[in-house]
């Protein structure tokens, strides 16, 4: 798995490639939780490499999503350029109802 953060003028766009599972998620949850602790509140995830995200991968985001909901204004978590099938995982589990897809950063970004 590879991550790279870009900082925006509105949020921080988080681009994660490869494969998100047990082993790998845990850095992915380090870095979206350094963001959160640093005062980021909007994140955009961009899903455009990712190949495969298990449930420790899905809780990773959901933590993150949980944290910045909470702050004082609340904040947001949302996803980009998320492949079809793994558009499939978050449709099966629900949590295409917590979190909001884009089409392209450009939008994500634009959202904030």
């Amino acid at each position: 798995m590879n991550i790279t953060t870009h900082d925006m003028k509105r949020c921080d766009l988080v681009a994660v490639s490869g494969r998100i599972d047990s082993a790998t998620a845990p850095e992915l949850e380090k870095i979206l939780m350094d963001l959160i602790e640093q005062g980021k509140k909007n994140i955009v995830v961009n899903l455009r490499g990712a190949d495969y995200i298990s449930s420790a991968g899905m809780k990773a985001l959901l933590w993150a999503l949980m944290k910045v909901r909470r702050m004082i204004p609340a904040g947001d978590v949302v996803i980009s350029e998320i492949q079809p099938r793994l558009k499939e995982t978050f449709e099966l589990i629900g949590f295409t109802h917590l979190f909001k897809f884009y089409d392209e950063d450009v939008e994500a970004v634009g959202s904030f």
